[in-house]
């Protein structure tokens, strides 16, 4: 059994973060494990009150993890602090691991920017350039490259200057975009679009999460990175279409879906 490790926060409604990414672990026949950053108190109608993990605190989860079971991949989510990004950063340079997937959740679905800008340079300047991938949709793919995405052919212009800004590969979700939800994995110079149709539903709270936790799933499994990513946005939107339907706001994916599908 490969072993993935997501280094995210926690979200107590479950649509989320890292029982998000543990569920996809799961349901993906891997074995999970977690750094949490911090705890959240949120549900399907937003994040109420944010309590940051101490930085020494979350460096030393990721020694524990490391030095006892050594993850096959690792995915990295939501990291506000600008001093818990640097200490991941540190240990992610420390141990290499073989596959490094980082979220850059930057900009918040109302548009508002999650991080300081400080915060940002750190993730910038440290983290990003450690990565074998990044998935930033477009408003995140935007703070990074310093364009604006309207179609495709920004897409494909941001990719381009993200991975020679930050090396490896990146995967630009374009479900932002009003006429497509098809995204762009671009790696050593060559681009491949992942085609894909719009569910016509609310309940897509977490999907950012699952996907690139999925990925880190398959990266491990041995997949090439564009069957990796493929994979994973198959198995996303399953979860979205398999919705529980949870919740009074944008509810939960159905992570298990796959379990109990005839």
């Amino acid at each position: 059994m490969k072993k993935v490790l997501t280094i995210a926060g926690s979200d107590c409604s479950g649509g989320a973060g890292i029982q998000a990414d543990l569920k996809t672990m799961t349901a993906l026949s891997c074995y999970g494990m977690s750094v949490i950053t911090a705890l959240t108190a949120q549900n399907t109608m937003g994040v109420f009150d944010v309590c940051d993990i101490p930085a020494a605190f979350v460096a030393k989860q990721i020694d524990c993890v490391f030095t006892d079971i050594r993850p096959d991949a690792v995915k990295i989510g939501m990291v506000s602090s600008k001093v818990i990004i640097s200490a991941i950063a540190e240990k992610m340079n420390q141990y290499r691991p073989s596959y490094l997937i980082v979220d850059p959740v930057m900009v918040a679905s109302s548009g508002g920017k999650l991080l300081a800008d400080e915060a940002q340079q750190i993730l910038k300047n440290e983290l990003l350039p450690q990565a074998d991938l990044i998935t930033p949709n477009i408003p995140e793919a935007e703070e990074l490259s310093g364009i604006k995405i309207i179609n495709k052919d920004d897409m494909l212009h941001a990719a381009e200057l993200l991975v020679g800004q930050y090396g490896g590969a990146v995967l630009l979700k374009g479900g932002h975009l009003p006429d497509s939800c098809d995204d762009l994995l671009y790696q050593d110079g060559q681009s491949q679009w992942l085609l894909g149709r719009r569910t016509n539903t609310k309940n897509t709270h977490g999907t950012g999460c699952t996907l690139s936790s999925a990925i880190a799933c398959f990266l491990a499994q041995g997949e090439p990175m564009f069957d990796a990513c493929a994979k994973a946005k198959e198995y996303t939107r399953g979860a979205i279409e398999h919705n529980p339907q949870l919740g009074k706001g944008h509810g939960p994916l159905n992570h298990s879906y796959l379990m109990w599908r005839d």
